[in-house]
């Protein structure tokens, strides 16, 4: 976190796209890496650094579920909450949405999931299958185990914790945008697992 602190105070740079994450998705950054990476391959081109940027990007939510199944130990049969489908806030576009593939990596490990997102719902029912799509953040971690932050919607950021806590079975989150802070998280009660920290 020092080394992205350090990089954003460059103004040519900035802060705003430097947080570690779920992974990044959308209609133009993946299409344009992988129309690059096609570009240079029938060039004979090795554009080995883009390469790693989509594997990394795929090894991003690997990692979630990496970090569900150190904190559930076995995912199997446990309430996993989602907040946010979209790939990111103020829009419905589902288009690579990190979600999808962390919900059915999620299911591959045998955990029932639970989901809410303020806009994203009807395009996310038509991607997404075998889930329970709640109407509210709320009723999406009712009896959860683990609650894993996708999007960072303001919504979910000015979330009672308080609240969240006692309407889950276990209080775990997984924050994949660093939208907590973990030390109050701790302070309620909550195990907490950011990214990058």
């Amino acid at each position: 976190m020092r080394v992205l602190d350090g990089i954003g105070l460059d103004k040519r740079i900035g802060r705003q796209f430097l947080y570690p994450g779920v992974g990044y998705g959308g209609s133009c950054f993946p299409k344009d890496v992988k129309a690059l990476i096609s570009i240079a391959s029938d060039h004979d081109y090795d554009f080995s650094l883009l390469d790693q940027v989509e594997e990394i990007n795929k090894q991003a939510k690997r990692d979630i579920v990496r970090k569900a199944r150190k904190v559930l130990g076995d995912a199997r049969g446990r309430k996993i909450a989602i907040f946010g489908l979209a790939f990111k806030p103020d829009t419905d576009d589902m288009r690579d949405a990190p979600s999808i593939d962390v919900i059915e990596l999620l299911k591959q490990e045998g955990a029932k999931i639970s989901a809410y997102d303020p806009e994203a719902m009807e395009n996310a029912k038509k991607l997404i299958n075998g889930i329970d799509f709640a109407s509210d953040m709320y009723g999406a971690v009712t009896d959860a185990d683990l609650l894993i932050v996708v999007t960072d919607w303001n919504e979910f950021k000015e979330a009672d914790l308080e609240k969240i806590k006692s309407l889950m079975k276990s209080p775990n989150i997984i924050d994949g945008r660093n939208i907590y802070d973990p030390n109050k998280t701790k302070e309620l009660g909550f195990s907490y697992v950011g990214v990058g920290r």
